[in-house]
């Protein structure tokens, strides 16, 4: 199955290896959702069958929840749990200060609650990822139904005024039908392709009626995990200013694959 692999996915996976290496026992901890953040949970099954290492973990989605449980690891709600250590999430892009785009996979309001309300944030990632400037990604914002067209036009209105390259906002759908979040909301996509100031823009978004959350993650993520597919890993934090070159071995047990989707 290793074999197999692609680049990007042993890339996604030795990033989600080294980064469970930050976890101790006793813990609670924040669960990503997305492609990467999947294979940090199955590492951080597989450190708790091998390790008998004692978490708890606190999902961003659904669907994070469904694989957490199908693979052993102890969840709980973020308000049974009320506060956590480490949040390890994934990002569709990182720039040089460490702010984040997210929200591809539509989870973006529980992700960047559940970053907040952790005293640390690893972003897991591929070099694809990291840009030197943010907005070649569309920018997630998560909207309430009700009037949805006209928080729509409300943001095109307030994009004229912000330091982007484009302002072409769509609807995200599934299939025929708009996309449901798990809190029941819309997605909102902004095709911006540049962000000149995302501070700025993600506190004007925020004041919008009927704007939930955009997916501007700024001054949240501490340090940044950033695989290669030789096994090869990036280690920088935003705090410290170090950056650490590491390595880790490919060889994932069957246990981690046992429940990978094809």
């Amino acid at each position: 199955m290793a074999a197999e692999l692609s680049p990007i996915d042993k890339a996604k996976f030795v990033a989600a290896q080294r980064a469970v290496g930050f976890v101790e026992n006793g813990m609670k901890l924040g669960l990503g959702t997305g492609s990467t953040a999947a294979w940090m949970v199955r590492c951080l099954a597989e450190r708790i069958r091998e390790e008998g290492l004692r978490v708890t973990g606190v999902p961003t989605s659904s669907r994070t929840a469904e694989l957490a449980r199908s693979l052993g690891v102890p969840i709980t709600s973020l308000d049974e749990a009320r506060w956590l250590d480490l949040t390890i999430d994934g990002a569709d892009e990182f720039d040089p200060n460490l702010n984040l785009i997210k929200g591809g996979g539509a989870a973006l309001l529980q992700e960047k609650i559940v970053a907040t309300a952790s005293d640390q944030m690893i972003v897991i990632t591929d070099a694809a990822k990291q840009v030197s400037q943010l907005g070649a990604f569309p920018l997630p914002v998560e909207v309430i139904p009700f009037g949805w067209q006209t928080t729509k036009a409300l943001i095109e209105e307030t994009l004229v005024s912000m330091d982007v390259m484009s302002r072409e906002c769509t609807l995200r759908m599934n299939g025929d039908a708009p996309l449901i979040t798990d809190e029941a909301n819309y997605i909102v996509d902004l095709h911006l392709k540049r962000i000149g100031n995302p501070r700025q823009l993600a506190m004007v978004l925020n004041q919008i009626p009927g704007v939930v959350e955009n997916g501007l993650f700024i001054d949240i993520c501490d340090i940044v995990v950033i695989g290669h597919g030789d096994g090869r890993v990036v280690v920088r934090d935003i705090n410290s200013g170090e950056t650490e070159d590491d390595r880790v071995e490919f060889v994932p047990s069957d246990n981690i694959f046992a429940d990978l989707e094809e």
